[in-house]
């Protein structure tokens, strides 16, 4: 891996080598689910709760492997001699916020002009996955993936555009349920050429129009 890759990635490497040390046993974390049951109110004995802790680390597995991904690995590969833009549209993802570990569910649209090689479209979607299967903030997550596709692929200029409802404005706090955020990062190409970036917009309207909840 690059210099540059890995300076972007400090700090983002897989769970393991980074808390290898202080991460907490299963049984850990099962016992401080049993805690937040007796919190709210109920007993975690009972029937209906009794299985639930393991249950909800099985999940919270599931929800947070983006931890162990390195999305920088993930596009490493590449192929074809191809100088056209390449836009991958309404890549669905569930995220949660870093401030109340509430889901964030939205749609992705990425977007690069090769400089030449250019990589699979599914290991687009998988870097969209592993970023957003962290604790996120959508700007962080939207500057994240143009930025490892920029220092990876090299390429022209990168395109990002996000739309995502935030459960913490929408079930909790305000209640605002219509409410949704937009979020982009434009690089290179993307930010230089008012035209291309127009055609870029244009291509993902429909994307940012239809509903990232449904």
């Amino acid at each position: 891996m690059n210099g540059t890759v890995h300076a972007l990635q400090h700090g983002l490497q897989p769970l393991q080598s980074l808390y290898r040390d202080s991460k907490p046993q299963r049984a850990e974390v099962e016992a401080a689910i049993r805690t937040i049951i007796r919190w709210a109110g109920d007993d975690p004995e009972r029937e209906g709760l009794i299985e639930t802790p393991a249950r909800v680390v099985r999940t919270l597995e599931e929800f947070f492997s983006g931890y162990g991904e390195d999305p920088a690995g993930i596009s490493q590969k590449s192929f074809e001699e191809i100088d056209e833009m390449v836009v991958l549209r309404d890549v669905a993802f569930e995220s949660h916020c870093e401030h109340h570990i509430a889901p964030i569910i939205g749609r992705a649209c990425v977007a690069y002009v090769p400089r030449g090689r250019v990589v699979g479209i599914s290991k687009l979607a998988r870097m969209v996955q592993a970023f957003a299967r962290r604790l996120q903030i959508q700007e962080k997550m939207t500057a994240q993936i143009a930025n490892t596709i920029d220092a990876v692929l090299k390429p022209k200029g990168v395109g990002v555009v996000i739309k995502a409802v935030h459960h913490c404005m929408t079930t909790r706090g305000v209640h605002k349920p219509d409410s949704s955020l937009v979020t982009s990062r434009m690089l290179g190409c993307f930010r230089d050429d008012a035209e291309l970036r127009r055609q870029f917009l244009g291509m993902i309207e429909r994307t940012q129009d239809q509903s990232v909840g449904a």
